[in-house]
């Protein structure tokens, strides 16, 4: 299997892209391509002896996509980009996944354009893993899409449980909509809109509202809301997750050195609790519903994030989560409404 890694993506584009990708094919047994500018891939495979190897190939691409750069327009006018260039070589059929790390509006439109969506998606989502009590919760959609109708969180609700279950392991995930109370009847009119509509749809297991204090209790697999709030929600988490591991250094710090002590005796506990929170061990978000393995990345990704996107958009391919989500969305019988 080959997965096509965007090498010149993201604020740490080509260095630290390349670094995940020779540890990825370290650790995984699957192939990468790394898509940019040659000469700089080759630099740095070089710096870290890496320039023999057999599983890490270049596939040169002259243009760049900036993160201030307007996604639709940039997709169209640079068609040598790296992200397309990426995106292209999956529909090609040369490799089997791609990897995109930097602008997210980038990635999903190579993605849409290069890619298309499968039959029935009106909307693909991107797909976070939070971290929860019982062990992790997929958070769609998390920024693909701003405004959306019932029928998307709809669609979300179904790609959300193949990914749960294929990825995560979770025999039947439960689903649950993102709104201000578990009675059926609050919300907005997307949320009231939608709950009917989720408990009709027979290939989920549809548990009902939830609260976004509920979020990180676990008490759903897979929480579903439009992307604007989904947003807000993964960018907050991050920051909290960050602000109290910062408060917890401050305090060690002035607290003397029984605290320092203290902190000592319980740094298992602190270095496993720093691993739970951090985001880079889930290595990226699939964007689900684009007819293809795409794995998007933050903007800000170093090495260990990038080796394990390799791994879960490997993931992605071995399970065929495309596939499965394709025949439940035939299953349901939907039909595709969009726009072209």
């Amino acid at each position: 299997m080959k997965i096509a890694v965007d090498a010149m993506g993201g604020d740490y584009a080509p260095e630290e892209v390349v670094l995940g990708a020779i540890e990825a094919v370290k650790a995984y047994k699957y192939d990468v391509v790394l898509v940019g500018d040659e000469k700089k891939i080759r630099k740095v495979m070089a710096d870290h002896g890496a320039e023999e190897s057999e599983r890490l190939t270049i596939v040169h691409a002259a243009e760049v996509i900036e993160m201030d750069e307007h996604p639709a327009q940039a997709i169209r006018k640079k068609k040598d980009a790296s992200i397309v260039v990426a995106t292209r070589l999956v529909k090609e059929g040369v490799c089997d996944a791609v990897v995109a790390p930097g602008s997210t509006g980038a990635a999903v439109t190579a993605a849409l354009l290069g890619l298309g969506r499968i039959k029935g998606i009106e909307r693909p989502c991107i797909a976070t893993p939070i971290p929860s009590k019982k062990g992790v919760s997929v958070l769609l959609d998390s920024g693909a899409n701003s405004d959306s109708k019932p029928k998307h969180l709809v669609q979300a609700a179904i790609m959300g449980t193949h990914y749960a279950k294929y990825i995560f392991n979770i025999e039947s995930p439960k689903i649950g909509l993102l709104n201000i109370g578990a009675e059926a009847s609050k919300g907005n009119e997307l949320s009231q809109t939608t709950y009917p509509m989720l408990e009709a749809t027979k290939t989920i297991s549809f548990y009902g509202n939830i609260e976004g204090r509920d979020i990180t209790e676990g008490i759903v697999d897979v929480v579903v809301c439009d992307g604007f709030v989904g947003n807000v929600i993964l960018k907050f988490g991050e920051g909290i997750a960050l602000f109290i591991m910062q408060l917890v250094k401050d305090s060690i710090r002035k607290g003397g050195i029984l605290a320092k002590l203290g902190a000592m005796a319980v740094m298992p506990a602190f270095k496993h609790l720093k691993k739970r929170l951090d985001f880079t061990e889930y290595g990226g978000a699939p964007l689900l519903g684009v007819d293809g393995s795409f794995i998007i990345c933050h903007g800000s990704s170093k090495a260990k994030t990038i080796r394990h996107a390799v791994r879960v958009a490997g993931e992605l391919v071995e399970e065929d989560v495309v596939g499965h989500i394709r025949s439940s969305i035939e299953e349901e019988g939907q039909e595709d409404e969009s726009e072209a």
